[in-house]
């Protein structure tokens, strides 16, 4: 009677064996995780996020962070219909609520909050604030992390060191350093045309769109010599990875970042820009 055959290891035991070697710095750990990958011990998915996760490590909330000129805010000042148009147009679900200066944040707005106003309900944005978080831009991000998860705060205010607004960075922000870009319900679907237009006249862009496909869109020439898609033509006109909100004007058409994070842009929203009489 044959005896049974013993069980196959299981990813984790294979992966630990072959780690037993340890490694001296992070240089040999990122070689031995691709020496991993190439072994087929990891699939590219985990080898990424693994990779993201020790660089989160390094970085600080300066490096991810919304700038302060980029930041949506509401002013305590303004009724709820002057300041709803921007909450539906920019569909974030928390807003800094400033008292007329970035440098001086009351509190968190949760979007959800405004269903009270439609509802008829008596409403006072002061009643409604939550604490705002405020974190140095020194702040490394899984030390960030962990306090977010520890407090269930998603947003925090970044703050230089004269107590002035350096920008806000969300959890999402810190979570797409290890995992990429996380979509939303705001973010196209997969079954969408990478071109899509919007009521006002202007357009959604997937950044991966290629180039000629634009040009017949939009009747431009842009050159598909350099740069695939238009994701590559904005980086190479921006010289750098641009944050979401920044704008770039190119042969008559605007685009605006709608979604990026620190590696690139996902997401652009193009418009023509009038010519001058």
């Amino acid at each position: 009677m044959d005896s049974p055959s013993p069980e196959k290891p299981s990813l984790l035991e294979r992966l630990s064996a072959f780690l037993m070697r340890e490694p001296e710095d992070r240089d040999q750990l990122i070689a031995l995780l691709h020496s991993a990958y190439e072994r087929h011990l990891l699939d590219a998915d985990a080898l990424s996020m693994v990779e993201g996760a020790l660089q989160m490590s390094e970085m600080q909330a300066r490096d991810i962070m919304v700038p302060r000129a980029q930041m949506d805010v509401i002013d305590i000042e303004e009724p709820p219909e002057k300041f709803i148009p921007t909450v539906i147009e920019t569909a974030h679900s928390r807003f800094p609520v400033i008292d007329g200066s970035k440098d001086k944040v009351l509190g968190i707005l949760l979007a959800k909050d405004l269903l009270r106003y439609y509802a008829g309900e008596e409403f006072d944005v002061r009643e409604m604030l939550r604490p705002a978080v405020f974190i140095p831009e020194s702040k490394r991000l899984n030390v960030l992390l962990k306090e977010f998860r520890s407090t269930r705060n998603h947003i925090a205010i970044v703050v230089d060191e004269y107590g002035g607004t350096s920008g806000l960075v969300t959890i999402e922000d810190v979570l797409e350093q290890i995992v990429g870009d996380i979509e939303d319900e705001y973010d196209f679907d997969e079954t969408e045309d990478n071109i899509v237009s919007q009521p006002d006249g202007r357009f959604r862009v997937k950044a991966v769109t290629e180039i000629a496909d634009f040009n017949a869109a939009f009747g431009t020439t842009f050159s598909d010599e350099d740069f695939d898609t238009v994701g590559g033509l904005v980086l190479g006109e921006f010289e750098r990875v641009p944050k979401r909100g920044e704008e770039i004007v190119v042969d008559g058409l605007r685009f605006k970042v709608l979604r990026a994070d620190s590696r690139r842009v996902h997401s652009l929203l193009v418009d023509r820009i009038a010519a001058e009489a």
